[in-house]
């Protein structure tokens, strides 16, 4: 029999995917239209266009180098929110454990002037740390990692604003411009840059965060460990009961949730990209953006590179809109409204599994309706005349 390519799960998430972001690109526009009908296309078609509203090549290399950019820290959090929800656990801390990385890498390289490498390494140490401590109230305390993470996060951020006041600049909020500082904590460009108009901040991050987002899905799907913890996901009491060590699978899963989303911190911090505001008052968003970039890529770490970049395209897109007629937080809502409608790409999925069984069920019924009845043998006939 002809497999059915419809029931592949790839194409089904593809397939739920473009609808979440067709439906919320449609849902954006309703909403533009009832603040101001006059601008509403304009606007919509200038969030998809993003750096592309520049008419100058050079122009719009430079501002579609600022969105991978940030497309890599944003892949980091959506894979670890990813990697932890294989295994059944729904890290929302990963905003704190981002918060852990920028104030550790920022840290150490503008007070202990370290090189870029070991700032890293000790953002994703960070992460690590924070993200063992929800897998271990989650093991022996039978705590939610949702109550624990969003906990850590608030704290998270507090301590992030009181270590970095150490090394603000004494007139603004904002940390010394790494560039100034300390140039051997600035990530290396290799040479890509040049590729975008000579954009300086382009660099390692990008290239790595794609090779990690292999990485990661290589480890969940063709690996024993990763066979163990989606395991573990699945059904924590039959994998015990089979010899796994459950609780060690979970602490280990968030520590490594942890890890990949300071490590998303430190690829956007250690480009000089951006500066810490120690006034901040609330958790950065590109934590909870990373859930919507997970399920908008199926939960798959492929899919989640092409997600990610999508999300930050329009995210960045809000700047250009026209701030006479809506305010530049206008991505945001549309962004806002796919994430809601990821929440129902296993419905999709569910519902299309649905109609094609259905579908099958009414070819198997036609089928046999057209099949002759069998002949009666002419031995039994026989045999039944004689008795």
């Amino acid at each position: 029999m002809k497999k059915n390519i419809w029931k592949n799960n790839g194409i089904q998430s593809l397939l739920a995917s473009l609808a979440c972001v067709v439906l919320g690109m449609l849902l954006g526009y309703i909403v533009l239209l009832f603040i101001n009908p006059d601008g509403a296309g304009e606007a919509v078609a200038t969030i998809i266009k993003n750096f592309l509203t520049y008419s100058r090549p050079e122009t719009q290399a430079k501002y579609f180098g600022n969105t991978l950019v940030k497309t890599a820290p944003l892949l980091m959090c959506a894979l670890a929110i990813l990697f932890a929800y294989k295994v059944g656990l729904f890290n929302i801390g990963v905003a704190g454990q981002y918060c852990a990385g920028i104030a550790v890498s920022l840290y150490a390289a503008l007070a202990w002037h370290w090189g870029w490498l070991p700032c890293m390494l000790l953002a994703m140490l960070g992460g690590a740390v924070l993200g063992t401590i929800s897998g271990l109230l989650k093991s022996y305390c039978n705590v939610n990692e949702v109550i624990s993470g969003i906990m850590l996060n608030w704290i998270t951020l507090y301590l992030t604003n009181m270590l970095l006041t150490k090394v603000k600049e004494d007139t603004s909020p904002y940390t010394y411009v790494l560039q100034h500082n300390n140039p051997s904590a600035v990530l290396p460009s290799l040479g890509l840059g040049r590729f975008f108009n000579n954009n300086q901040y382009v660099g390692l991050a990008i290239p790595l965060a794609v090779l990690i987002a292999i990485v990661v899905w290589v480890v969940l799907e063709k690996t024993r460990f990763g066979y163990e913890l989606r395991a573990t996901g699945n059904n924590k009491n039959a994998a015990k009961y089979c010899g796994m060590a459950e609780k060690r699978n979970i602490i280990l899963t968030l520590a490594i949730s942890g890890m990949l989303a300071a490590m998303g911190a430190s690829m956007l911090y250690l480009t000089g990209y951006e500066q810490w505001q120690c006034s901040t008052s609330s958790v950065p968003g590109m934590g909870f953006n990373g859930i919507a970039a997970a399920f908008l890529g199926g939960l798959n770490p492929i899919g989640t590179i092409l997600a990610s970049f999508f999300i930050q395209h329009i995210t960045a897109g809000g700047a250009y809109v026209d701030k006479s007629m809506y305010c530049a937080q206008i991505s945001d809502l549309i962004s806002a409204i796919i994430i809601y409608l990821c929440g129902f790409v296993l419905f999709m999925k569910y519902a299309m599994n649905s109609a094609i069984a259905r579908k099958e069920e009414k070819a198997l019924l036609k089928a046999k309706e057209k099949e002759p009845e069998p002949l009666p043998d002419p031995a039994e006939t026989k045999e039944g005349g004689d008795e």
